[in-house]
């Protein structure tokens, strides 16, 4: 499901309501995570969370660390709950085999970067990986997760959004209170345009969490989007920030599908896409994500928007990528 729209007022009559559900909520996180078993790898851990429930840009960060890590020669592989599929693992990922029913579409985005183990368990995924020649585990996900300890936090925030109206699932979008999140991380990372940006600084109270800042921009792909016309449909956190990119990019979006996130792309939902870009003399659009739950016999219809973080300064990020604990 979308979030919901009282997620991002600083006050309603819903959030009112429901404020003692959030307070239970939290309350059951940080029991979780006071009484969990924590396993210690012979190798780093990278976790890179979250306390905002939903799309805030783990993906794309994910993909920044391990293409850090890859630079300093490390051999970095991504363990993942791999959420929406049935596998329980740990299991290696293997695109030419899974499919995201079975291990989560972002394990399969996340495949083509580096070695994806898909575990409900974390610390069963952490120690394949291990016995699998990693040299560093990047933790996809698990900031609320107590079963592997972690050499370095991580912290992603969608920086339009924020931490909503301060307040816990179902109240708000917040796994957990922002001090307590904050307070197990050592990177505070806010993605978005300056805009975006100068509006997170001006609403957040200061946080002694270092904060650095990063914003999502189109890969150059050699594709000319000026006056393509452009069925845009999208199944993550804020569908709307990706048919705002593709508009900047100069194409012509005649029509758009926001989607739940993860929303399974059934053959019939894909036949009416197919049908109604024809009518409208479009061409199917849809983000990297997406595009991994697509059937194999259907890719080819549509293109895909792949997106990369671009820091505004990754100093801090790089020296703490630098002092892990590594053999």
């Amino acid at each position: 499901m979308r979030p919901p729209k009282f997620w991002d007022r600083p006050t309603s009559w819903q959030a009112t309501l429901l404020r003692p559900l959030g307070q239970l909520y939290a309350m059951a996180t940080a029991r979780r995570l006071a009484n969990g078993q924590t396993e210690h790898l012979d190798i780093p851990v990278v976790c890179v969370g979250n306390i905002n429930a939903g799309g805030t840009g783990k993906t794309p960060t994910v993909i920044a660390v391990v293409e850090y890590l890859r630079d300093m020669y490390k051999t970095p592989h991504i363990v993942s709950r791999g959420y929406g599929g049935t596998l329980e693992g740990p299991v290696r990922v293997d695109p030419s085999v899974h499919t995201a029913d079975q291990v989560g579409d972002e394990p399969l985005l996340l495949a083509a970067f580096a070695e994806v183990w898909v575990s409900k368990d974390r610390a069963l995924g952490g120690k394949a990986a291990q016995d699998a020649g990693a040299s560093v585990v990047v933790l996809d996900d698990g900031h609320q997760n107590p079963a592997l300890y972690k050499d370095l936090s991580i912290v992603v925030v969608d920086a339009a959004h924020g931490f909503g109206n301060g307040q816990c699932l179902p109240a708000g979008p917040l796994r957990e209170p922002v001090n307590d999140g904050l307070s197990r991380a050592n990177l505070l990372l806010s993605i978005g345009p300056q805009s975006a940006q100068n509006q997170f600084k001006n609403a957040q109270p200061t946080y002694e969490t270092p904060h650095i800042t990063a914003a999502l921009e189109p890969l150059k792909t050699g594709m000319d989007w000026a006056d393509t016309r452009a069925f845009a449909f999208a199944g993550i956190g804020h569908p709307e920030k990706f048919f705002t990119t593709l508009r900047c990019l100069g194409a012509e979006v005649v029509h758009t599908e926001p989607l739940d996130d993860h929303q399974k792309l059934s053959s019939n939902l894909l036949m009416r896409f197919e049908a109604d870009a024809r009518a409208k003399n479009a061409q199917l659009v849809t983000t990297e994500k997406d595009a991994a739950r697509l059937p194999v016999s259907f890719r080819s219809k549509v293109i895909t928007l792949p997106v990369r973080l671009n820091f505004k300064d990754d100093g801090a990020l790089r020296s703490a990528l630098q002092a892990l604990p590594f053999k």
